[in-house]
Formats: C-alpha cells, sequence, structure tokens
C-alpha cells in the first residue's frame, strides 16, 4: 500500500502539536510548514524522530508585514531544507494597506531560493494569483513552486500551469463545481494533495495531518480512476517532484 501524502500542514498549529506528531505514525508522508523563521526550530524538533515529516522554512503574507524582521533569520535557515513554505501573496481586502511590504517580502524570498540549491515551494496566493505568478516568473528559476489551495481563474490557472506550477490540494477545493472544475483542468501528474491542518475541519474538529482519504475519494470521482490508482497516482507525484529538485 502507498502511503498518504500531505504536502501542506500546519503541526506547529495544533493544540497539542506533540500528541498529534505521535499520532501520525510513520506510514504517511506530511510536510510541516512553517509561518515565521522563528517558528522553524520548534517546528523542525516536532519531526525529529519521524522521517516521513519534512519540515519547510516559510514566512506567511498574512503575517509578512508583523515579521518581515525575520528575513535576514530566514537567509540563515534557508539551506537547512529544500522546502520554502507558506510563503507568498495575499490580495484580501483586510491586508491592503500591507501589500507593499508582502510583495517586497516575497521578492526577497524567491531572489534568495533562486541563489541556493533546489527548492520546492509550498505557496498561498489567495487574491493575488497573477501578482503571485509575476513574482515567480520574474525570480524563481531554481525549483518547483507548488501553489497551496489554489482559487484564481481558469485564465490564471492555464498561466500556472504553462509557467511549470504543481499544485496541492485539499477536501474544501473539491466541495464547490468550481474547485472541481479547476482541479479537473491541472495535469494529473502535476497534483499532491494536503490537509492545511489544522485550519480544515471535519465535525468542528481539526482535521488530522495526513488525513487526505476525502480528497482522494472526491479524485476517483474526477479521474473516474480506482482509489488504488489514485493514490498511487500522488504517491508517483511526489517522487517526481523530488527527484526534480535533487
Amino acid at each position: 500500500m502507498f502511503p498518504l501524502i500531505d504536502f501542506h500542514c500546519h503541526l506547529d498549529l495544533y493544540d497539542n502539536p506533540q500528541a498529534v506528531v505521535s499520532d501520525c505514525g510513520e506510514s504517511n508522508y506530511i510536510l510541516s510548514v512553517t509561518t515565521t523563521p522563528k517558528a522553524w526550530f520548534g517546528t523542525k524538533r516536532l519531526a525529529e524522530n519521524n522521517k516521513r515529516i519534512q519540515t519547510a522554512l516559510g514566512l506567511h503574507p498574512q503575517i509578512a508585514h508583523e515579521r518581515y524582521e525575520e528575513l535576514d533569520l530566514f537567509d540563515l535557515l534557508i539551506n537547512e531544507t529544500k522546502y520554502i513554505g507558506e510563503i507568498g501573496l495575499d490580495g484580501s481586502s483586510a491586508l491592503k494597506a500591507h501589500q507593499n511590504i508582502q510583495s517586497k517580502v516575497f521578492k526577497h524570498i524567491l531572489q534568495k531560493a533562486n541563489t541556493t540549491s533546489p527548492k520546492i515551494l509550498t505557496i498561498h496566493s489567495l487574491n493575488a494569483v497573477e501578482a503571485t505568478l509575476d513574482g515567480l516568473e520574474a525570480y524563481f528559476h531554481n525549483g518547483i513552486p507548488v501553489l497551496h489551495w489554489y482559487a484564481g481563474s481558469e485564465k490564471d490557472l492555464k498561466r500556472a500551469i504553462d509557467r511549470g506550477c504543481w499544485f496541492s490540494i485539499n477536501q474544501r477545493m473539491l466541495s464547490s463545481d468550481r474547485g472541481r472544475s479547476l482541479i479537473s483542468q491541472i495535469p494529473k501528474d502535476r497534483i499532491l494533495t494536503e490537509t492545511d491542518g489544522p485550519f480544515i475541519t471535519n465535525k468542528n474538529q481539526p482535521i488530522q495531518p495526513a488525513s487526505v482519504m476525502p480528497v482522494i475519494k472526491r479524485l476517483e470521482e474526477l479521474w473516474q480512476q480506482p482509489q488504488e490508482a489514485v493514490i498511487a497516482q500522488i504517491f508517483e507525484n511526489l517522487k517526481k517532484i523530488l527527484i526534480l529538485v535533487n
């Protein structure tokens, strides 16, 4: 049986992260993202005893205006991992006053990542897909950008695919006709599954890491393939993306 893949999960933001990690076991693959460089140390410690949990170094766009001074620490840590995230841009109206600093932080991270060994980026692009793609095209050509929880237009989706972006998808994305339509247009070999736990909930409880079977079942319907084939495809995609950055 192939492992399940959770390519975007915030392990350090669960109420009891150590207990959550202990419950993960070692049968699944989890990418544990961070929202600030200072969170790197504690989040990486969570994964020390589990070889299938990898930790990403990030600076979340929603708090970039509060934590941009941590960019020096980001630069010091970037060679500690091949994964960068959560990073990106957020064009939500509540963050309009901080668009400039967001853009500066994103540009800095992309430029820094472009000068190191190849990286896998997990990217937030809510209400800012066009600007996110502009940044990738201008500053990042040394790895694989993965758009996490894509919610943009069909036009920008095509542009992202042409740019070489990958996509991590969660059960919330597959709960609407529009989301399923977008995902149906993504090449099967560019898709990874995610939970974005603990921010997605089931029955008012945070979704647990690697709980991606709801995504797998929806993809069965969308791709008209048996469950085993869907799980195998996602696992092959993981192997492929890891080869591409080695």
